[in-house]
């Protein structure tokens, strides 16, 4: 787009494309709002359109007045410009939005594959599926294959999470926290009798009794988001969180419309 390639070109092309609409009570305030660009450039701009006999005015004033030279500028920049956004949608429609997935077998390229989620993580076979994809190259079986032309509806449930309260050390920490409960929680499951695919910490106190009572900890670091997503792509959260860090959780499940419940989990 060579045209456009010289410092200020384009917001020359802008201000003669507004010039040539004949506007006579145009003035540099309304350049200036509709360009984004202060009045003292609008200014600057007409001066050195008006050097290059582009437009004329009264005294830098409006009305401006495009000339046939500027009228001849418009339309050449005009076409170049044109020619750049054909390019660029040409290439647009080139362009595939590319979706990785775990191959459940072996695949190859162009394969139609069924598409469904497990355990939080897509999966792609040769099996039917409500929603199909295109392989784009060859794939083994358990790695990474990338899709592209993705259609119909991954089949997928949204998990709920399940908060449980536990006092801060100065209220007595651990100590204080009903374990009986707490593993009785954990082994039983959700409301709906859904095993926990994710356990979730927030605080020292919660890290200390995941130990104890021997359950493995999958999400401690940014855990209200995390539990939230797990949550999205399908899966249970168990979530043990200190004092006033259950607000977090609470917040950022309310937000995603996540089902969740809370449950104290002191003696």
């Amino acid at each position: 787009m060579k045209a456009f390639k010289k410092r200020g070109a384009l917001t020359h092309f802008q201000i003669l494309s507004e010039i040539s609409k004949q506007d006579p009570h145009l003035k540099q305030k309304d350049l200036a709002k509709k360009l984004g660009i202060t009045i003292q450039a609008v200014s600057e701009n007409i001066k050195t359109l008006t050097e290059l006999g582009y437009i004329t005015s009264k005294d830098g004033r409006s009305p401006y007045k495009i000339t046939q030279s500027g009228i001849d500028k418009v339309k050449k920049d005009a076409i170049s410009l044109r020619k750049y956004s054909d390019s660029v949608l040409e290439t647009m429609n080139h362009y595939k939005t590319i979706w990785p997935a775990i191959a459940k077998e072996e695949l190859k390229k162009d394969d139609i594959v069924g598409l469904y989620m497990e355990d939080g993580v897509l999966y792609a076979h040769k099996k039917e599926e409500n929603a199909t994809g295109i392989v784009l190259d060859d794939a083994e079986e358990n790695m990474d294959v990338s899709l592209t032309n993705l259609t119909g509806i991954i089949d997928m449930k949204v998990g709920e999470v399940t908060v449980i309260n536990v006092p801060t050390i100065k209220d007595g920490g651990s100590k204080k926290c009903d374990l009986d409960l707490i593993k009785n929680v954990y082994e039983k499951g959700t409301n709906n009798n859904g095993i926990f695919n994710k356990v979730a910490v927030a605080g020292t106190v919660s890290r200390a009794v995941t130990n104890k009572l021997g359950i493995n900890i999958d999400i401690e670091y940014a855990a209200p988001q995390a539990s939230a997503n797990a949550a999205r792509k399908g899966l249970n959260v168990l979530a043990i969180v200190v004092g006033d860090m259950s607000k977090a959780f609470t917040r950022e499940l309310e937000s995603e419309k996540i089902k969740y419940n809370i449950i104290d989990g002191a003696l």
